[in-house]
């Protein structure tokens, strides 16, 4: 099977309730080497946004130093929802209320890039704000509403998602 020539983007932002490098948040801290090298080596896994530290917890790109962004590059949306839902991770899911302030609409928004493409912070940016105004359209959307490469809608189901 020929790969596609698209692949999956998603930017998620957070924002701390308390400085990275405090008590409240090693919870999330101490684990966080943990996941991202389980994301680095999930299947489907391409790239992410990280310092030379190894992580984006550095990277500021909102003016409020407590907002935190990820970005990634998947190979499917089926990689990414394994992922995000079936691995370890969801453990932190499960926890982001000890670490995170609930955020006024989305804050996380997914989208297809051009095969090696590597959007910025920016970019991110960009795709969740016209989320946020505009609901879920091939620009951007969420697991709840997603779209094919060719911008027809998708269904997940239990297993993996399907065309509608």
């Amino acid at each position: 099977m020929e790969p596609s020539q698209y692949q999956l983007a998603q930017i998620n932002v957070a924002r701390m309730l308390a400085p990275l490098d405090s008590p409240r948040m090693a919870g999330f801290t101490n684990r966080l080497a943990e996941i991202n090298a389980l994301a680095d080596a999930s299947p489907g896994f391409v790239w992410r946004l990280q310092s030379d530290a190894g992580d984006a917890t550095s990277v500021r790109a909102y003016d409020d130093p407590s907002i935190l962004v990820n970005l990634s590059i998947w190979e499917s949306i089926e990689a990414l929802h394994q992922y995000v839902y079936r691995s370890t991770h969801r453990e932190l899911l499960a926890g982001r209320k000890q670490w995170f302030a609930r955020f006024d609409g989305p804050y996380y928004a997914l989208w297809w890039v051009p095969r090696g493409h590597r959007p910025s912070p920016e970019e991110g940016k960009e795709r969740l704000a016209t989320f946020a105004a505009s609901g879920p359209t091939p620009f951007a959307f969420w697991f709840g509403a997603p779209f094919t490469p060719e911008g027809e809608p998708l269904r997940l189901s239990a297993d993996r998602p399907t065309a509608r």
